[in-house]
């Protein structure tokens, strides 16, 4: 008989995020959001930042911050290596907001940054921030 959940192992490099079993996960990955099922066949993805969806074995979804990582499968098991991850509840909105107004005047001044490496930097920055705070909406509305 065929699996209907698989096991489900997040880490990064200081803590478990998330382990258990799960229906499905969808995740970011560089050509857009790719989806792992029970029984999936053995891959190896890249994972992007953004938003990580799991259905748990009880039918709830669960929302997730991923940046940057890999996903591997095998044997119904799915395992996520990223450097960072968080659930949606442990997001602080208002640390996040206040990352996103510091990497947007971080942009406007431009001519002013020192290298392209600091605008880069608060490119991804501001990325981030956004990231974060559209799971962490994204999990309020879904409550």
């Amino acid at each position: 008989m065929a699996a209907t959940v698989f096991d489900l192992e997040f880490v990064t490099p200081e803590r478990e995020v998330f382990h258990g079993r799960v229906r499905s996960v969808v995740f970011p990955a560089a050509d857009g959001l790719m989806g792992v099922l029970p029984n999936h066949a053995p891959m190896l993805s890249a994972v992007e930042m953004g938003e990580l969806r799991v259905v748990e074995e009880s039918g709830k979804e669960k929302l997730l911050f991923v940046s940057d990582g890999f996903l591997e499968v095998s044997d119904n098991l799915c395992r996520i290596l990223a450097d960072v991850g968080e659930r949606a509840e442990d997001i602080d909105v208002e640390r996040a907001r206040r990352a996103e107004q510091r990497a947007r005047e971080r942009l406007k001044k431009r001519k002013e940054a020192k290298s392209e490496v600091d605008f880069l930097r608060a490119e991804l920055a501001l990325r981030r921030a956004l990231q974060r705070l559209h799971v962490a909406r994204d999990s309020q509305r879904n409550s």
